[in-house]
């Protein structure tokens, strides 16, 4: 599994060490992933995602799963996040319509 959210797309960076003699050497950046269960109200179930910690914050801001996800672009999103993005949009068109 590569090291990558789910959902914001944020990977792994590279860069340099610089010592205090301005040495380089090459270094990784990971990023915060962190494993998550996050409901979704529309489906009703819980999902299991790789996530980065600035991506939590961002769900919780943006109102839960289902508004995140509305809102993101599919590039960002991994094949998994997609789906799930048309399930909640297909459940949220079929609930207008029957309203």
């Amino acid at each position: 599994m590569s090291r990558a959210c789910e959902l914001t797309g944020k990977a792994v960076q590279s860069g340099n060490n610089v010592s205090h003699a301005n040495n380089k050497t090459r270094r990784r950046f990971l990023p915060n992933l962190c494993q998550v269960t996050l409901i979704s109200d529309s489906l009703g179930q819980r999902f299991r995602l790789r996530v980065s910690a600035h991506a939590l914050r961002s769900v919780e801001h943006r109102g839960g799963l289902d508004a995140f996800l509305t809102k993101a672009p599919e590039t960002d999103l991994s094949q998994r996040a997609k789906l799930l993005k048309r399930q909640i949009a297909k459940k949220t068109a079929a609930t207008a319509e029957a309203a």
